[in-house]
């Protein structure tokens, strides 16, 4: 009897991607009981970063090994010092950190598997990749960045042992995942980790603003900051979240360096890990932690393309000193302390270089308010005519917040200075659960209006600056963009024609009732 083998078709790269996407998910049901997404995201995305820290150091060393027929644990367990301190200089130069054997997922994993107490050996582990790059050039990039993996949380578990139950399970779902970080065509795990950080904004509430901007708004910014570029030299986010906006950038063209600022220690964490985890080098990025407006980290650089989705109508200071910083000083007045939108905005345009673009998503309010935002707002049109186009976007697409927003986009030596190009998208979406959500079709519809400055009825108009001096520098879209749909018109005669028809019909009515009503000796009802 011949029997015949059949094997399974070899997974697409989606199909491998979408695989992991819901393992990682899965393992967060672990965590998900005792603690908000939140928090117990710190874990996982913690725990994903330290098993691809741990694979990629062993791929790379053993690739670096290979013309000496050994592998990095071979290598490591000859004793030899110079041998040793070689390898620890190979991987701190390459890739930017280094750990001993003893310290890597793997082992860890070992000894889970055998219900051994792993906490503190964990914890080592994570203080080893941090220590290995002191002095080195790539310090900044991992200085605290496992502060927020608290084992000690009593969220974790009433005792040591409980704790210690909790992670091992964690460890042990996340050492079934195959990362695929051979496969150097793809980036499966970096497109899976953006994934799960929207799962956690989705389930986080109001905190997800904090993290992370809907994959459907990246794209339109990174689609426009890119028109008709395939090469950024520099792209900047001063309130860079996990990163998210920024790396979405490099998905529409080859971005050379990477620059970002994050106010919220625990989001300046993750846009740390979330570029390593998408393969950028290093020395290719730079994100610091700290207040952009008042604590300004890159105060002395320009950059290609710039994207931002700030927070809403933030609080700062807006001290009287700011009126000599070069970022704010030319525009007459500062933004008002309640409302730091245009000071991000202000903050934007002084870093954005004369053959640059950026695009920054607002509230509505930044068109049409009055006082020290009409006076910045009158300035940029008239004395420096760098808005090019103004996107209302629907309401109801970001975590944490109803309200419509818009985005502004800005460019100081446009092509067109005659006018600014008004869009209204705010009907085009589809509605998924609780949430409004831009379709591929929209979001192609945005951005190719946008390119091509197209006027669109009810959708699109190119203003001109009398227009806009008429308006008094009024902003709002509305003004610009007439979407209001007429309504046919009534034919009233024969409305009325079709009331007496109703009133015939109601005698006709009456007049049975009654007829029934005195068959069956009943008084009939008053008509």
């Amino acid at each position: 009897m011949q029997t015949t083998l059949t094997t399974q078709p070899e997974k697409t790269d989606q199909e491998k991607k979408q695989q992991l996407e819901q393992n990682l998910w899965n393992i967060a049901d672990i965590l998900r009981g005792s603690m908000d997404a939140n928090e117990y995201k710190n874990y996982i995305l913690g725990f994903i970063f330290y098993k691809y820290l741990s694979e990629k150091l062993e791929t790379h060393l053993n690739q670096a090994l290979k013309n000496d027929n050994i592998t990095f644990h071979e290598a490591w367990q000859t004793g030899e010092i110079e041998l040793q301190e070689a390898i620890v200089e190979e991987a701190v130069t390459s890739i930017g950190y280094f750990l001993e054997p003893q310290y890597l997922f793997n082992t860890i994993i070992q000894k889970a598997e055998n219900n051994d107490f792993i906490l503190e050996d964990l914890k080592e582990s994570l203080n080893k990749i941090v220590e290995s790059t002191q002095g080195s050039e790539s310090e900044d990039d991992f200085e605290n960045l496992f502060e927020d993996v608290d084992l000690q949380s009593s969220k974790l578990g009433k005792t040591v042992e409980d704790k210690n139950k909790k992670i091992s399970q964690v460890l042990l779902q996340l050492s079934q995942i195959d990362f695929c970080l051979e496969d150097t065509q793809i980036d499966i795990l970096g497109d899976a980790y953006e994934y799960l950080i929207g799962q956690f904004a989705s389930s986080a509430g109001k905190k997800a603003g904090e993290f992370y901007t809907p994959q459907e708004v990246s794209t339109i910014l990174a689609k426009i900051v890119t028109t008709n570029k395939t090469k950024i030299r520099s792209a900047f986010d001063p309130t860079c979240g996990s990163g998210s906006l920024l790396l979405r950038i490099s998905k529409e063209a080859d971005v050379s360096e990477f620059y970002g600022q994050e106010l919220n220690q625990t989001t300046y964490n993750l846009a740390r890990m979330n570029m390593m985890l998408h393969d950028i080098p290093f020395d290719k990025f730079d994100i610091r932690w700290g207040d952009s407006l008042e604590n300004p980290q890159f105060i002395e650089h320009q950059f290609d393309a710039i994207v931002a989705n700030p927070p809403f109508s933030a609080k700062w200071s807006s001290d009287k000193k700011y009126m000599d910083d070069p970022r704010f000083s030319e525009y007459g007045k500062l933004a008002p302390k309640s409302k730091a939108d245009y000071a991000f905005l202000q903050h934007m345009i002084y870093h954005l270089k004369d053959d640059g673009t950026m695009a920054i998503v607002l509230p509505h309010g930044v068109l049409f308010r009055g006082s020290a935002e009409q006076t910045i707002r009158k300035h940029l049109i008239e004395n420096k005519n760098y808005i090019d186009a103004i996107i209302g976007l629907p309401s109801n697409i970001f975590y944490g917040t109803g309200i419509p927003t818009i985005i502004i986009v800005i460019k100081k030596c446009r092509n067109t200075t005659d006018d600014i190009l008004f869009i209204d998208a705010s009907n085009d979406y589809e509605k998924v659960k609780k949430q409004n959500k831009l379709r591929p079709e929209d979001i192609e519809k945005i951005v190719t209006t946008y390119q091509k400055r197209e006027e669109i009825e009810k959708y699109s108009h190119k203003a001109t600056l009398d227009e806009i001096r008429e308006n008094d520098y009024n902003l709002n879209i509305p003004r610009y963009v007439d979407t209001f749909e007429e309504e046919e018109p009534i034919d009233l005669d024969e409305v009325c024609e079709e009331l007496k028809k109703i009133k015939q019909q109601e005698e006709e009515v009456d007049k049975e009732i009654k007829k029934y009503c005195e068959e069956l000796g009943i008084q009939p009802p008053i008509f």
